[in-house]
């Protein structure tokens, strides 16, 4: 198994990503985007709980997330809006280091503004420092579903909206954006994530079939943050 793939406990999971943060993002000028799911929000209430995080830490850091739903940021859907009631918000984080999508527009809309606010402040050479990603249970990774457009041919956006068939409108980096990142985090957890997982990481590459197998490509730059249930089916695991 790669030095990148880490095989963890759930604690182990979380201390990992605290780590990362602290290492890559404290008292520093970075971009972070988060990323939406129940591990996530589990991780916020258990790094606020433990008091992880000093409110100074990340005083430098603009947050995002990598993947949003287009529905109000006061809805429990929403990635964005979950991440700043779990963990921004208790941390004190003000408004200037806060870039949501802006999803009171119309979903192509919201990409292009969302694009030029990014533009604006980073230049279109590079997306996040870190980027934080889950998987499906499809092998899906952001908001980039299996036979997505987004990976027929470059778009040539680092975002974009994207209809997803019987979900919706999703905002999203794109695979373009996800090759500008610095380091990507991507975290998979559950015995429900074994088989696809065994697929994206030891199968032949199929990238319209399994998404996340983007990030193999991108070698270096990605750390698989991976839990004991989710690993249980992947060979050669001896030691991680």
């Amino acid at each position: 198994m790669s030095e990148y793939i880490k095989i963890l406990d759930q604690e182990g999971v979380f201390n990992a990503i605290k780590d990362i943060l602290l290492k890559e993002a404290c008292n520093k000028k970075v971009t972070v985007g988060l990323t939406g799911g129940s591990t996530p929000k589990a991780f916020y209430a258990w790094a606020v709980k433990q008091g992880h995080f000093d409110s100074d830490d990340f005083k430098n850091v603009v947050w995002s997330v990598s993947d949003e739903r287009c529905v109000p940021l006061s809805s429990e859907e929403s990635n964005f809006g979950n991440a700043d009631r779990m963990l921004l918000a208790p941390l004190g984080i003000e408004g200037a280091h806060k870039l949501p999508w802006p999803v009171d527009l119309a979903p192509q809309d919201a990409a292009k503004a969302y694009g030029q606010a990014w533009q604006k402040q980073f230049g279109d050479d590079a997306t996040f420092d870190i980027c934080f990603l889950g998987m499906g249970e499809d092998g899906h990774t952001a908001s980039i579903f299996p036979g997505s457009l987004l990976l027929e041919k470059p778009c040539g956006e680092n975002f974009a909206a994207i209809d997803v068939p019987g979900k919706g409108w999703r905002l999203s980096i794109t695979p373009e954006g996800l090759g500008k990142c610095a380091h990507v985090v991507i975290v998979v957890t559950g015995s429900n994530k074994a088989s696809v997982l065994k697929e994206v990481l030891e199968g032949a590459i199929a990238v319209k079939k399994h998404p996340s197998q983007l990030l193999r490509t991108l070698n270096t730059k990605v750390t698989w943050l991976v839990d004991h249930e989710a690993a249980a089916l992947l060979e050669n695991t001896a030691g991680r």
